[in-house]
């Protein structure tokens, strides 16, 4: 018989009918009416504490389920020592879903080290007009920086005809919704400051 992933735990611990990795990558928890918001939130605490720094990179090593788990968990414990690696997994790209995650860990650290690293991203991924990766989730992670290091990085992606506004047309001419800067600044806010609970907000 297989062994268990020694990580496993961490991605699939249930909530309302739910595996956490899937709590997370639709944020459900956001929701104030989420009947399990207060133990997810609990339980997330107490594991980024828990977690040993092994485990979270057997879990970056892994698929998207786990990459994106590994990040939050990162994020919420503030370890910035991963910092670089996450940033190479946002800039490369190579899974669903996990980017939105490596945004919010980036967002959480709070340095301008971790505005570059998404200023490169959006230099690099908003021109690909084509692409629908994480670019939302790496703006929005910019202007919570921008606001809280009082620099204006994300100026120039936010001006008008800017790199932004001509990646939101195209997406909007695919069929897909389109986000305002002021959406994106508020959904990062949320993200990072979704329970009064953390014990290093």
């Amino acid at each position: 018989m297989p062994s268990r992933h020694p990580a496993e735990n961490y991605v699939t611990r249930m909530y309302g009918g739910l595996p956490r990795h899937l709590v997370l990558n639709g944020e459900r928890f956001l929701d104030p009416g989420w009947s399990h918001t207060a133990r997810f939130t609990r339980h997330l605490v107490d594991d980024a504490t828990a977690i040993d720094d092994d485990k979270l990179e057997t879990l970056l090593a892994y698929e998207w389920r786990s990459r994106l788990t590994a990040a939050w968990l990162i994020g919420v414990d503030r370890r910035d020592r991963f910092r670089a690696r996450l940033g190479d997994l946002l800039l490369a790209g190579d899974v669903c879903f996990s980017g939105s995650a490596y945004c919010f860990a980036l967002a959480r650290f709070g340095t301008h080290a971790d505005a570059e690293i998404l200023t490169a991203y959006l230099d690099h991924y908003l021109p690909l007009t084509n692409l629908r990766y994480d670019q939302p989730a790496a703006l929005g992670a910019l202007l919570r920086l921008d606001a809280r290091l009082g620099t204006r990085h994300a100026d120039r992606f936010t001006e008008p005809d800017s790199l932004w506004d001509q990646w939101s047309r195209a997406m909007g001419g695919l069929g897909r919704p389109r986000h305002t800067p002021a959406e994106l600044h508020h959904r990062s806010n949320l993200r990072c400051d979704f329970s009064h609970g953390w014990t290093r907000p």
